[in-house]
């Protein structure tokens, strides 16, 4: 059975062997300390391909606008971190990144995303092919009410691939996911019937199958134990050696484990954005180092 850690809690943990211990750093010094532990910035690559060029963005909910004159970088093979109090916009916009917010009425995004050079907001932009290029996991497992193998499949059967190829893929994407071994002997069972955290495992794994160039993460471990989240944090410094991925989080030591760089959102704005050690060691921001330090958020 897994186990659910409240905001708060979530914020806190770190990991100790098979346990759960909490944290509550005060200080800038503290996070400090913790950041150079578990900074991956070894994979750090400043030289890095732009892989989506976003320029001036702002959105909007029918009049009201959410997101101000929002621009950075992703980074080609790079984990991108979004963090920020609940409310700042950071997994809207994640969301505009793959036209999702066009589900919603009434809603209008401007400025520039560029990507393979073409802008992912013009009008003339694919959607349906957006999405296969720019994958979404989402905050809560939501695997279809179908058989593990149908869940990985399912883009595949609508794009009309072969037998072989959808088998192949499968297998390819459930390895890929780091769950293949937990599963292949119950291809055919209910995906539901999976743990939360193997669910979300299950949810990666289809969104690798249609081949993505970027995975979105709109806080995938928020709804996981801590075994769970560290399997999937696992997962994203694995994935990240072929896929560019941008992860939205709550989570700041989450955010120091996995990313190479990270944006800072506060009230629809981008405060700061630079590679993630620099970031939680030297804040340029006096806002981005009061939200790091618990001084609010």
């Amino acid at each position: 059975m897994e186990t659910h850690l409240n905001s708060s809690q979530q914020s806190t943990a770190t990991y100790t062997t098979g346990a759960v211990k909490e944290t509550a750093p005060a200080t800038t010094e503290a996070i400090e300390e913790h950041t150079m532990k578990v900074n991956p910035s070894r994979n750090l690559n400043l030289e890095a391909g732009i892989k989506i060029n976003i320029q001036h963005v702002n959105f909007f909910y029918s009049a009201r606008q959410v997101l101000f004159d929002v621009s950075l970088p992703v980074r080609e093979h790079q984990v991108t971190a979004l963090i920020g109090p609940s409310g700042c916009g950071k997994s809207t916009f994640l969301r505009t990144l793959n036209r999702m917010n066009d589900l919603i009425p009434g809603t209008r995004t401007e400025g520039e995303a560029s990507f393979d050079d073409e802008n992912i907001y013009d009008s003339s932009t694919d959607v349906v092919l957006l999405r296969q290029r720019i994958g979404m996991v989402f905050q809560r497992p939501n695997p279809f009410p179908k058989s593990i193998f149908d869940n990985v499949a399912y883009g595949l059967q609508v794009q009309g691939k072969s037998k072989k190829v959808i088998e192949e893929t499968v297998e390819q994407s459930l390895r890929g996911a780091a769950i293949w071994d937990e599963v292949k002997d119950r291809l055919k069972a209910s995906a539901l019937g999976l743990s939360g955290g193997q669910q979300q495992r299950l949810c990666i794994a289809r969104a690798l199958a249609v081949r993505p160039d970027v995975l979105l993460m709109d806080e995938p471990c928020s709804a996981l134990d801590p075994i769970a989240t560290l399997k999937i944090e696992e997962l994203i410094t694995a994935l990240a050696k072929e896929y560019t991925i941008i992860i939205v989080t709550h989570n700041m030591q989450q955010a120091a484990r996995v990313s190479q760089y990270t944006g800072f959102f506060l009230s629809g704005k981008l405060i700061e954005y630079a590679p993630t050690v620099d970031i939680f060691k030297h804040p340029k921001k006096k806002e981005t180092e009061d939200y790091i330090s618990g001084r609010f958020g």
